[in-house]
């Protein structure tokens, strides 16, 4: 039996006919970018997150980067960053032309640890960048009254959490403005790249519109130094499609996970996911921890399953951020995620065989 990590095509195959119609209403529109599908993807993604605004970008890394220019936030500025997180949210940060400062996970929920948050926080810090890793919410309350305490930003990575829940409240409307990814294999994926901000500042929204867009709010008339960044029509009526969908999707996924949890327990050195209490996650991926997680990555493979490591590299330790100097053991949490962490296929239209036949593969090792 082959179970692939992950599978799209059926996505599209259960809304086949959704989407045709997609297609055919923005070819018959003429409009291809910054037209009527987008704004109305904009307004019913935005009420979905709870949060008054939303501005489609073309992609996740453009709507975090985006969202620091819009602050004012460069050069001779920090913001602080989980030490295991995606690169993205650390090359963001970079681009914007501020130093990116990591911060250790709770080694249980792999998300930033508000306890050390405060302990990083200089005269230069502008900004917080909570990742909701894996589609786990981080813990908001307390980082959100650090930032409010030292008068810091707060820009949710939602990039993984479409759908998730913080105790009753939506992901994408904790922050002073959240991030998102439209990335195919995300809960609520696109057929390409693209992103979206979410934020209840209307003048924040103002300038990431007129920042997508070349820095122009009307043709030919540009009020600051902007770039070429918008999620297109095609794209926007997709998720719209999708959008409908996503609550049950992120239910089919829930259930996936729970007979992971329920099934996996008490192996020998595998470590499951933690959530606490009140947390809802979206479970955008359903990550184990291993001791011989490489053995177990080749016993499953040799069953036919796909796996994938979410990520076998640190950022102080990749190469696009050699010059920092940083060296082994730096950030040891981190670094032991990156050795033990291993995700299993989970999805929408993952079947009961196949969950089954994941969970004998992982019983048979050793």
């Amino acid at each position: 039996m082959r179970i692939p990590f992950l599978e799209l095509k059926p996505t599209y195959l259960e809304l086949k006919d959704e989407f045709n119609a997609a297609w055919h209403r923005v070819m018959d529109s003429g409009w291809y970018l910054l037209g009527s599908e987008l704004e109305s993807f904009e307004q019913e993604y935005a009420a979905y997150c709870g949060a008054k605004h939303c501005v489609g970008v073309g992609s996740g890394l453009d709507a975090l980067h985006l969202a620091l220019r819009a602050w004012k936030i460069g050069p001779g500025d920090e913001v602080i960053v989980p030490s295991h997180t995606f690169i993205a949210t650390w090359l963001a940060v970079t681009f914007a032309g501020a130093a990116p400062v990591p911060v250790e996970p709770d080694p249980k929920t792999f998300n930033l640890d508000p306890g050390r948050v405060a302990a990083a926080i200089t005269p230069r810090t502008r900004a917080i960048i909570p990742v909701h890793l894996y589609g786990q919410p981080a813990d908001m309350d307390p980082i959100i009254a650090i930032a409010e305490q030292h008068g810091l930003k707060i820009l949710e990575d939602a990039a993984q959490a479409q759908g998730a829940r913080y105790k009753g409240r939506g992901v994408g409307s904790l922050g002073h403005a959240a991030a998102h990814s439209f990335y195919p294999s995300k809960n609520l994926g696109a057929f390409s790249d693209g992103g979206s901000v979410t934020t209840d500042d209307a003048a924040l929204a103002d300038k990431l519109r007129a920042l997508r867009n070349y820095g122009s709010k009307l043709k030919y008339y540009h009020e600051r130094i902007g770039t070429n960044s918008r999620l297109d029509e095609f794209q926007a009526a997709f998720l719209r499609v999708k959008l409908v969908k996503l609550n049950e999707w992120n239910a089919r996924r829930k259930t996936i996970a729970h007979y992971y949890l329920n099934e996996l327990q008490r192996l020998p050195e595998l470590v499951l996911p933690f959530v606490p209490a009140d947390m809802d996650p979206a479970w955008h991926l359903f990550v184990v921890r291993h001791l011989c997680r490489d053995e177990l990555q080749r016993h499953l493979a040799e069953a036919g399953i796909g796996t994938l490591i979410h990520y076998p590299v640190p950022p102080h330790l990749s190469g696009a951020y050699s010059d920092l100097g940083q060296r082994q053991g730096a950030y040891p949490i981190a670094e032991e995620q990156a050795r033990m962490v291993l995700s299993l296929p989970i999805g929408p239209h993952l079947n009961e065989e196949a969950q089954n036949h994941v969970i004998a593969a992982i019983r048979s090792f050793r």
